[in-house]
């Protein structure tokens, strides 16, 4: 049997949890020895294989038609799928735009903004991602592990991943969830 293979995507979130895989530092070495990693934001596949992948990864929270689609993509794509971050599993800072209406946060983003110009319009296109209320990953998709934090601990990361990477489900919770 071959390497497990991985991909990963983000949706609604800042991108930090990606930058939080990167500080496992010299162990990322070890996950890449152990996994075959397919797809990620950061490079050249974008998307999980047709055939798919053994485990999805995650982050941001569902905001937009567009994140809808990526987060059904990478279900029906994976074996097991791991919301990454807080946004994936709560909603996280994304999720606070649902205490306003959508007209009133597309007004504040595209037009009352102080770095807005006089010009100052709602984008208006078909081609567009329709926003939707923000949502966790477990509110479009089943999700089968939940990494938590903002963004989660580097060696939660890599004991979560070593864990899949070995054909283990990681058990997350008491020191294996934080690192002091």
């Amino acid at each position: 049997m071959g390497k497990p293979t991985i991909a990963s995507d983000w949706l609604a979130g800042c991108s930090g949890c990606h930058m939080s895989l990167l500080d496992i530092d010299e162990r990322i070495v070890q996950i890449a020895e152990l996994v075959d990693l397919r797809a990620t934001p950061i490079t050249d596949l974008k998307e999980p294989d047709i055939k798919g992948v053994d485990v999805g990864i995650l982050e941001g929270g569902v905001n937009n038609s567009a994140n809808e689609e990526v987060a059904h993509r990478m279900r029906d794509r994976c074996k097991i799928l791991v919301a990454f971050g807080d946004c994936a599993v709560f909603g996280g800072v994304p999720a606070m735009r649902n205490f306003f209406t959508l007209e009133e946060t597309l007004r504040r983003a595209y037009v009352e903004t102080e770095s807005t110009d006089d010009s100052g319009i709602i984008p208006s296109d078909p081609e567009l991602a329709v926003p939707t209320r923000v949502r966790a990953l477990q509110e479009v998709v089943p999700v089968d592990i939940f990494l938590p934090g903002c963004p989660p601990d580097a060696n939660a990361i890599f004991y979560v991943l070593s864990e899949l990477a070995q054909g283990r489900v990681p058990d997350l919770k008491n020191e294996n969830l934080h690192w002091n």
